[in-house]
């Protein structure tokens, strides 16, 4: 594919960072010449400097052979008015990141894709969703849904007193032939592994299922794993992604939102009218101690400040907080995640990637998703025709071996694979993918 993206900041340059890894074809453009030099040599891209909502600038970058166009400054205006001349100029498909949360309402996105802008995402909203389902699950560390909810995706830790610890995956699956759910991956001390029958799961282990959204608590129990009833919420960081994040909880949960800065604190107090806005220092222990942190059943630390997001949550998990979640802007601290005691830790730029993704992939995608410390994807395909998927069953089909078909979706029925099933027209398949697979997925579901 020919990619286009406009704004090499932290979205964008991750972005082309993960596009060229997978060989496609990427133009970035940048007013900063010092952003786009620093890309040019850690990245196998083509750089243009200039204003991305100028016609001569996107000429230059050759939008209108492009397959897709995405707008991801740091100016949402500039985002929308690149998108819309994008469109104009020829670009198929065109994305534009935005902050106002306004634009993602259904009239205004109507109102868009009329001029031509085919997507918008705000990463600050798709972190804050993720925040808010992670809270609905508070004993795991990775949730998402699959057809509005008959599937789910979890993932969690297994601890010293996990009754699973220290059995293969054969024997946990056989022990509790009464429940439906499938491993499909492993993560190990920041390695990936692929659940063959023999694996014996470890302590420390993060283990990922696909699982029947009414059996979950089920899973938890076997897992050893516990759910709590989450009602009082401390939210450390008044920047925007707070404020989001307050926003959407506020209905359902008591939320306590901490901020350093007196004026912001004001603006919070005026804007969130069932939030409790206190100022204080977001990076004094004995400060959110005293503002009641250690009665809180959840704490969310989403500072700019990665190591305060990190030490807070830490000193929360200590005090008995039973879910924490901490906001980081590096993809090392997600690989590590598991292993220092945070119960989830999340990176906007890895959830705006994953939604983005869906445009970039090729076959039949419904929807796609990563998982925290992994590289691979969790994709939905569709069989949207009778072709060589349907004429042989799972145990014959040539599947690329790093990946796991996690369940099939008919109708409304949830089947879990085996090697005698056949696919059949209008089945959504989810499959766990390593980057090495993808492309022969793709293929395959084309």
């Amino acid at each position: 594919m020919k990619i286009v993206i406009a704004g090499a900041g932290e979205i964008g340059f991750h972005l082309a960072q993960l596009l060229s890894y997978e060989q496609q074809d990427i133009t970035l453009i940048d007013l900063d010449q010092e952003v786009l030099e620093y890309a040019s040599t850690h990245l196998d891209v083509r750089i243009i400097q200039g204003d991305s909502s100028v016609k001569s600038t996107l000429d230059k970058a050759g939008v209108s052979k492009s397959d897709l166009l995405l707008a991801m400054t740091t100016s949402e205006k500039t985002n929308l008015l690149t998108t819309m001349i994008a469109k104009k100029m020829g670009a198929k498909q065109t994305v534009a990141r935005v902050h106002n949360k306004e634009y993602l309402e259904p009239a205004t996105l109507e109102n868009f894709n009329e001029l031509g802008i085919d997507a918008i995402i705000s990463p600050n909203q798709l972190a804050a969703k993720e925040i808010k389902r992670l809270l609905n699950r508070s004993a795991v560390t990775d949730f998402f849904d699959f057809e509005d909810g008959l599937v789910s995706l979890i993932g969690m830790s297994i601890e010293s007193g996990s009754s699973i610890a220290n059995h293969t995956i054969d024997e946990v699956e056989r022990g509790s032939p009464h429940i439906h759910f499938r491993p499909i991956a492993v993560l190990r001390k920041n390695e990936a592994l692929m659940p063959e029958p023999d694996l014996v799961m470890r302590r420390g282990d993060h283990i990922f299922f696909v699982v029947r959204k009414s059996e979950i608590n089920e899973i938890l129990e076997i897992v050893g794993k516990g759910e709590k009833n989450i009602r009082t919420v401390m939210i450390n960081g008044g920047s925007d992604l707070g404020y989001d994040t307050a926003t959407m909880l506020q209905r359902d949960y008591s939320v306590t939102l901490i901020d350093s800065d007196e004026d912001r604190c004001k603006w919070l107090a005026k804007n969130l009218k069932d939030v409790l806005v206190v100022r204080c220092s977001e990076r004094k222990l004995d400060q959110l101690k005293e503002e009641g942190l250690e009665e809180m059943d959840a704490f969310i630390s989403v500072t700019d400040d990665t190591q305060v997001n990190i030490l807070t949550s830490l000193l929360a998990k200590n005090l008995g907080v039973h879910k924490t979640i901490a906001l980081v802007d590096s993809m090392d601290y997600t690989r590590i995640s598991q292993d220092i005691g945070i119960d989830t830790i999340i990176n906007k730029k890895l959830i705006a990637a994953n939604n983005i993704f869906r445009y970039v992939r090729k076959g039949k995608i419904i929807a796609i998703t990563g998982l925290h410390g992994l590289d691979g994807e969790i994709i939905e395909f569709a069989v949207y025709k009778e072709n060589n998927l349907t004429k042989k069953p799972l145990g014959k089909l040539s599947l690329p071996k790093t990946s796991v078909i996690g369940t099939i979706i008919r109708g409304n029925e949830v089947i879990f694979p085996a090697e005698d099933v056949y696919l059949k027209k209008d089945d959504k398949v989810i499959i766990f993918a390593m980057p090495d697979s993808i492309k022969k997925l793709e293929k395959l579901f084309k």
